[in-house]
């Protein structure tokens, strides 16, 4: 017959008495098994792999997200140098300073201080990405890094590089869960949390800016192409550097550095660097890892408009390359 010993409440009820089983047995055996069926009861399930289901899809920003890759089809037929110097310089201010220098290396990561209006004022560029607000963005790539390529990934392409890439967006977090629980430091200033909620309105005013001065041509350039450019630029680095490229260090997850994501996305292609060195302001640490995002912060650093720059101490010439 087996035996068991009552605990205190909370406790497994389940446990057998082994020393009075045997009790040559030495003492120490049960508080043993006890802290593991402890281990056993606390141990967290893995979560379930994301899919992509109609049912599933976020409709305000499936239609957001189609309009816009729609708009590029009218693109050819709205043609001008004008547009394109717009959309160029557009891109650059959106998603190099906004998107690359404010969502992700100030706000996310802290790699650097600046000054609140630099501050907010990188903030609100990076709205005009569409891409969300900030504590939602910050939160989501916080969720990333903090589970990056397993189930609970966002956004990783180990479910499918569609998915990486681009569906995650249009679809609801599989686990339900709120990103913005990931940025609380945002969520406690009254101004990312305005900002945050209002996020979409500085893109209408810049359209409403563009098509008064420019007319269909600024507006669909200006807009919905450089828009589309910056979109895939970003999404690229969720997809392309976690599934091509080399890695210059060991990481838990398959994360690489890829020198045309980095041309395309302001220096985000070095993602390998990035997740082993995440607070880093530089991300292109090898000489031919070129990476315009940290030249910015060094400029910004150089004129005084950035401090407590954080870049790490690494020697490459005294460590094997990873495999």
């Amino acid at each position: 017959m087996t035996l068991y010993r009552p605990g205190p409440p909370g406790q497994n009820p389940q446990i057998p008495a082994l020393s009075l089983l045997h009790p040559s047995l030495p003492q120490f055996i049960v508080p043993l098994m006890e802290a593991h069926a402890k281990e056993k009861e606390t141990v967290k399930p893995i979560a379930p792999a994301p899919v992509f289901r109609f049912d599933e899809i976020k409709w305000t920003h499936m239609t957001a997200v189609g309009i816009l890759h729609i708009g590029c089809l009218f693109a050819p037929f709205f043609f001008s140098w004008s547009a394109v110097i717009v959309a160029a310089v557009l891109y650059w201010v959106v998603g190099g300073l906004g998107v690359t220098l404010g969502y992700h290396r100030l706000l996310t990561h802290r790699s650097f201080e600046t000054h609140p209006v630099i501050r907010y004022a990188l903030t609100i560029f990076a709205t005009m990405a569409y891409q969300g607000g900030p504590i939602q963005w910050v939160g989501n790539h916080r969720m990333h890094h903090k589970h990056s390529d397993t189930n609970e990934d966002p956004h990783s392409p180990k479910h499918g590089f569609a998915w990486g890439h681009m569906l995650w967006v249009v679809t609801k977090d599989h686990l339900r869960r709120d990103a913005k629980v990931f940025a609380k430091d945002l969520k406690r200033e009254p101004g990312m949390v305005f900002i945050n909620k209002y996020f979409y309105m500085p893109q209408v005013i810049l359209g409403v800016i563009l098509f008064l001065i420019g007319g269909w041509s600024w507006a669909i350039w200006g807009i919905a192409v450089r828009t589309v450019v910056a979109y895939h630029g970003t999404w690229l680095v969720n997809s392309a550097s976690h599934t091509w490229g080399y890695r210059n260090f060991e990481t838990n997850e398959g994360s690489t550095n890829n020198w045309w994501v980095a041309m395309v996305s302001w220096g985000e292609g070095w993602h390998n660097n990035h997740h082993a060195h995440q607070r880093s302001a530089r991300h292109g640490m090898r000489w031919f890892e070129f990476d315009v995002t940290w030249l910015t912060i060094r400029f910004m650093k150089m004129v005084g408009l950035a401090r407590k720059v954080y870049v790490p101490d690494v020697d490459f010439n005294s460590r094997p390359p990873a495999k």
